[in-house]
């Protein structure tokens, strides 16, 4: 007679979650005023670390087979790629449009 194992688990604190998807949110808000460079990286590093918080608890992810959890991570590493891919074509187009070329509004009468 075969047994059948079932993996029971313990139900997480969402509050303790929520506290903590509170607290990265408030970071996130002071770290927009800090400069540029730093800036992007704690945005980003954030932004990151919420969306894993959320897959993991919220989505359940932590509980499943690893599988799953490739399946989900997957779409991240396509955008991932894409980003690097096209990082070049975004430095090489100039985002200014010189005075010259400006046109000017229509006047309202």
């Amino acid at each position: 007679m075969a047994e059948t194992a079932t993996h029971a688990h313990k139900s997480p604190n969402y509050m303790a979650i929520w506290g903590w998807l509170a607290v990265l949110t408030v970071l996130e808000v002071g770290a927009y005023f800090m400069a540029p460079p730093t800036k992007w990286v704690l945005l980003v590093a954030f932004a990151v670390t919420k969306a894993a918080l959320v897959a993991l608890y919220f989505m359940h992810l932590r509980f499943e087979t690893r599988t799953l959890t490739y399946i989900a991570l997957t779409p991240l590493a396509i955008a991932v790629l894409l980003l690097l891919v096209l990082i070049p074509d975004h430095r090489y187009m100039p985002h200014h449009t010189a005075d010259s070329l400006k046109v000017s509004a229509p006047e309202k009468r």
